[in-house]
């Protein structure tokens, strides 16, 4: 009998430990999605479309960085459509998010929806694009990419290529510029920064100017309209960005033309299709615009949660690439 009663207290203090370990473990992981949920922040970011293989791209590290760092995204596609944009802050609102972020399709028309944020007590960042505001304190700090730093570059290399290759050149040389999205940061910037080199020098032209929109289909478009133009004759292309280049290649090579080498072709972006043009001669010079700026995003966004101040300005780091570069050695784009 005292057998039996040793073998039943066993097993009870088998079962107490057992049922312990488990309350434990239980409490433990209690404790943790406690902890996740009272560190963790929530971010409304609204991007503005899927245009391109650099926006799919941005979009791709944005939402990687925030699942890495833990942050919940609240994600909006407005699909090139400022009302769409407005609509999500307003929606970011409305849920109480900690932080809202978004890419500013156009520059101006922020000031209201913005003011609404701060009313609520939610910061806000702006990326990629910059705005146009009377009342800097309507947000907290942007980060981006450079614009007019990137026209800047564009235009050093068109003066440096016409310097190096024909020195005896009487006639001016005559640009085609294709644009991006009217009223954008990037197009106005690209744009300044490009005249702000090429305005010393009278021999270089403008002779025509489109926005293409940002768009590879608008590219194309433009240039075929363009060929059949009184403008048909020019000796270099600008465009804002690597989509609407590979839209305008696609039209020089149906008409036979030379791009790369009877046309000096730069573009921003450094899209690897660009990367691959400039490889096959097709382009002469690729300024990066660096759209992997998600991890950045999310550190920015984890301090204005707790109340800390950001620079107002950050830009990612940039390259340029020529003709002059071993193509071979660019790491791989990504996109």
């Amino acid at each position: 009998m005292a057998g039996k009663k040793k073998e039943i207290l066993s097993w009870a203090l088998l079962f107490f430990a057992v049922f312990t370990l488990f309350a434990s473990c239980n409490k433990t992981e209690d404790n943790n999605k406690e902890d996740e949920q009272k560190n963790g922040i929530i971010l409304g970011f609204s991007q503005i479309g899927a245009e391109s293989a650099w926006r799919k791209c941005n979009t791709r590290s944005i939402k990687a960085a925030a699942a890495e760092s833990g942050v919940q995204l609240l994600f909006s596609n407005a699909e090139q459509k400022q009302n769409n944009q407005i609509k999500a802050i307003r929606s970011f609102i409305a849920y109480q998010v900690d932080v809202i972020a978004f890419v500013p399709i156009v520059a101006d028309g922020w000031d209201n929806v913005l003011r609404e944020a701060r009313d609520a007590g939610i910061p806000v960042l702006i990326t990629d694009r910059k705005i146009t505001t009377n009342d800097e304190t309507l947000y907290a700090g942007f980060i981006g990419t450079d614009s007019e730093q990137e026209g800047r570059e564009a235009g050093k290399f068109l003066v440096q290529k016409f310097k190096n290759s024909d020195a005896s050149r009487t006639d001016p040389v005559r640009i085609i510029e294709i644009s991006g999205t009217e009223g954008s940061s990037p197009a106005k910037g690209r744009a300044a920064g490009f005249r702000e080199i090429i305005d010393e020098c009278p021999e270089y032209k403008i002779i025509y100017s489109e926005s293409g929109d940002f768009l590879r289909s608008k590219g194309n478009e433009i240039m075929r309209w363009i060929l059949a133009s009184e403008y048909k004759d020019f000796d270099v292309v600008f465009s804002h960005n690597d989509g609407m280049t590979l839209g305008i290649l696609d039209v020089m090579n149906e008409r036979g033309l030379n791009p790369g080498k009877d046309i000096v072709i730069i573009t921003i972006d450094a899209e690897q299709a660009a990367i691959d043009a400039l490889g096959r001669g097709a382009v002469n010079c690729v300024i990066e615009c660096n759209p992997k700026f998600g991890p950045t995003i999310m550190t920015l966004a984890k301090k204005l949660a707790k109340g800390e101040e950001i620079p107002r300005l950050m830009h990612v780091h940039e390259e340029v690439f020529t003709e002059d570069n071993n193509v071979e050695s660019i790491p791989p784009r990504g996109y």
